[in-house]
């Protein structure tokens, strides 16, 4: 294959390679995606998304796809959810005002199929059986060599984006550090199971004679952690961390009975779970020395890093697709106009000043789970004051928008309460029709929602970047009488009365100067 040259390529083909070429072309730029596997995975791994990046793919219209539906083939619309889990414990979010924590129950592998499906249809080149070995930068320029199936080959490319995985040979190729801390105390053992149907409780647990009953997810035990988490009838899914012990060597695969062996001993009694029924494929994996590591920085020139390949961490809590997503979004606008020589200065770094800070978050809870889930009788004393804590409505609120992600406000420059945060979930009326406000970033556009038809005006050296849209009605919720939404979903600038004060400098900060003449503020 002849040398070619491409503006943008993308190493990894996971959710978060994939989401971040549909940007891409969205904005205009055709990227190139290399995957060294021959299609997508089908290896089970999370089985939804939580917090943030589930409303950012109704933004997109994922969500209205056939393709998004759960594991029971059931359409897995996004939602707030009425309860959820910290660390094993009970979070009741029903009686919050505003519930921030929207979830999804699509399956890792069906995601990764649905975004290449998208991909293909907005044109994007996914290599699939292509595995970048090797590149070099120079200047501005990447070169690439990748191995394809019918020999290896040169890319030269603009930007070169690592969304590899926690190994990501970019990362480690480009001398970018990554930081953190190992846990070797500890092995996870996880797979699918046959278990006996009377042993089922109607909330969708278990109850095992001698060992108790267990909830939906996951179970502190004092000698570990037991999950049960049926999502299909009939094909249970049951993991369970043991504390102590000496691990397999990592080439030795791991067997059922080596999972049946591990949650009889963290239970301590005997346990009747077979191997699953049915077609597969069957999740069966161990995890040993559970890594959380954050990666020095997100950039070295023209190389960027993406996902997992920029932070590690555990996933209890289903933070993981939530986390690299958000990732996606916010770099593919960006990285889009640098290509199209339309970014301001500066718009690049704000990947990095905007998104590190929720991988520190992240790392935080992930860590804090984890410690309570460990074994002992201090752990035990501390499970039961922090459950009490979960009942007051206020630590409630807290602890759901740690976990969402929405807790972290992005610098935006505005100091209006919505400012530098993700646009709250209200309806629209636009030209009599109701509509909820995701609709409108359908394109991956900017978008100035005028709610009284006064700012169209002050933004019309930026119509050929930004879309303003006049609403005649919406919920109290948008608390505004215009806002400026950026394509990754955020409100970058806000005003709660007629006065356009700041309008042209948010929309030169993020989306250059005007083009032509504009009224001054």
């Amino acid at each position: 294959m002849p040398e070619t040259h491409i503006d943008v390529v993308i190493s990894g083909a996971g959710p978060n390679g994939l989401m971040l070429a549909c940007e891409l072309a969205l904005a205009g730029v055709r990227p190139v995606v290399l995957e060294q596997l021959p299609e997508p995975s089908s290896e089970p791994k999370a089985n939804g998304i939580v917090g943030q990046a589930v409303r950012l793919l109704d933004m997109r219209g994922l969500s209205d796809a056939d393709q998004f539906t759960d594991l029971a083939g059931v359409p897995a619309r996004p939602q707030p959810i009425p309860r959820y889990i910290f660390s094993g414990l009970s979070l009741e979010l029903g009686g919050l005002q505003h519930n921030p924590l929207y979830a999804t129950g699509i399956p890792q592998p069906r995601l990764t199929r649905l975004l290449a499906g998208r991909a293909a249809e907005l044109a994007v080149d996914v290599r699939w059986g292509h595995a970048l070995a090797d590149f070099h930068t120079r200047g501005d320029t990447v070169r690439i060599t990748v191995s394809g199936p019918d020999g290896p080959y040169e890319l030269t490319s603009r930007f070169l984006v690592g969304a590899d995985g926690g190994t990501s040979q970019v990362r480690k190729r480009s001398g970018i550090g990554f930081p953190g801390i190992t846990a070797d105390d500890h092995i996870t053992r996880f797979g699918h199971a046959t278990v006996p149907s009377e042993l089922r409780t109607a909330d969708g647990g278990i109850e095992i004679p001698g060992a108790g009953r267990f909830s939906f997810g996951h179970n502190r035990v004092e000698r570990g952690m037991f999950v049960f988490a049926e999502l299909v009838p009939g094909r249970p899914m049951i993991g369970v961390t043991e504390y102590g012990g000496e691990a397999p060597p990592d080439d030795m695969p791991i067997t059922f009975q080596e999972l049946h062996d591990s949650v009889e001993r963290v239970l301590g009694v005997p346990v009747p779970m077979t191997p699953p029924q049915g077609p597969g494929p069957h999740a069966l994996r161990r995890m040993a020395d559970q890594n959380t590591r954050l990666a020095e920085r997100y950039r070295e020139g023209a190389v960027f890093l993406l996902g997992d390949a920029a932070h590690v961490h555990s996933a209890m809590g289903g933070p993981g697709l939530n986390l690299g997503l958000q990732d996606a979004i916010n770099l593919g606008w960006k990285l889009a106009a640098e290509v199209q020589g339309r970014a301001p200065a500066g718009l690049l770094d704000t990947y990095q000043s905007e998104r590190y800070p929720v991988a520190e978050r992240v790392m935080m809870h992930s860590l804090s789970q984890t410690a309570l889930m460990a074994p002992g009788p201090e752990v035990t004393a501390l499970r039961q004051l922090f459950g009490e804590l979960l009942h007051i409505p206020e630590v409630t609120a807290h602890i759901a928008n740690l976990l969402a992600g929405s807790d972290v406000r992005y610098d935006i420059g505005d100091d209006h309460p919505l400012a530098g945060r993700l646009v709250p979930d209200f309806t629209v009326t636009v030209d009599e029709r109701r509509m909820p406000v995701a609709e409108l970033l359908r394109t991956a556009r900017p978008v100035l929602l005028d709610l009284t038809g006064t700012f169209g005006e002050a933004a019309q050296g930026w119509d050929d970047r930004v879309d303003v849209v006049t609403i005649t009605a919406t919920d109290a919720e948008a608390s505004a009488t215009a806002l400026l939404i950026r394509p990754d979903g955020y409100v970058a600038w806000a005003a709660t009365d007629s006065s356009c004060d700041g309008l042209h400098a948010a929309l030169t900060r993020w989306f250059g100067p005007a083009r032509a003449y504009a009224p001054a503020d």
